[in-house]
């Protein structure tokens, strides 16, 4: 079954074999991924790019099971999978590692990922520039996160920022002297349970900017507009928003999923 399918797949009713049993939708995933699988994370490279300033928020003692996974369908080869530790719907911001696939079907990338902040375009120039579709916004050459948006999130600011009141990302795509790339489009199909019977459908506008942190190394802003089509199969249940995400690369052999 295509995992594009699988979300509307119980909800038609083609499921519904074997008795009332419905049959997972969650396979085949890199890693052997499913949803409940018990993730476990050598820490080792996050506490050190957090003793470097990093942005990234540690998983708590309660984050080593999959609680949701998604693909996001890209105009490109290979596939891009978020297996979600926190899906951030309720009071608490997203945490998922991030994989990403080659055509080949080789694991090529695995990045922690925590949600720093998430805002809610207000004009239509604020959604215009949040989807690059002015030609300018997400997808400039830079990007910078300012002290003073920060203040409120509960971070060691000295350690993150030093004497700079700013944080420079630079754009990871493309051309590095191009002014301005078109933000990456895609679909993120997310399934909350293992039938498909509950999750929500997406269209994102995105672009991934990197910083370098002190003593080396790299943390990743990942800039997120999502404009929800579905919740649980409700049209009704539309919206936009941005996500600002931290990422930090994390070598597969660190990471275990049962």
């Amino acid at each position: 079954m295509a995992w594009s399918d699988a979300y509307n797949y119980l909800r038609s009713g083609a499921a519904r074999v074997m008795g009332n049993q419905a049959p997972r939708t969650d396979t085949g995933l890199p890693l052997g991924a499913r949803i409940g699988s018990v993730v476990g994370i050598q820490q080792s490279p996050l506490l050190r790019a957090v003793g470097a300033g990093s942005l990234i928020a540690l998983p708590d003692a309660d984050d080593t099971r999959i609680v949701a996974v998604s693909q996001i369908q890209l105009k490109q080869s290979g596939g891009l999978y978020r297996y979600y530790l926190e899906t951030g719907d309720q009071d608490d911001k997203e945490k998922f590692l991030q994989v990403y696939q080659s055509a080949s079907g080789e694991v090529s990338e695995i990045m922690y990922c925590s949600q720093l902040a998430r805002v809610i375009p207000q004009t239509a120039e604020d959604q215009d520039a949040y989807t690059g579709q002015s030609g300018f916004g997400l997808g400039d050459r830079s990007y910078t996160l300012w002290r003073q948006q920060l203040d409120d999130a509960g971070l060691d600011l000295e350690l993150v920022f030093g004497a700079s009141e700013g944080l420079d990302y630079w754009r990871d795509a493309g051309d590095p002297e191009a002014g301005f790339m078109p933000p990456f489009t895609g679909t993120e199909v997310r399934l909350d349970d293992s039938s498909g019977q509950t999750g929500l459908r997406q269209d994102m506008f995105f672009m991934p900017y990197v910083r370098e942190l002190r003593g080396g190394g790299h943390e990743y802003l990942l800039i997120t507009t999502e404009i929800i089509h579905s919740v649980n199969g409700d049209r009704s249940k539309r919206g936009i928003h941005v996500d600002f995400v931290i990422g930090i690369p994390v070598e597969q052999q660190r990471i275990v999923i049962q």
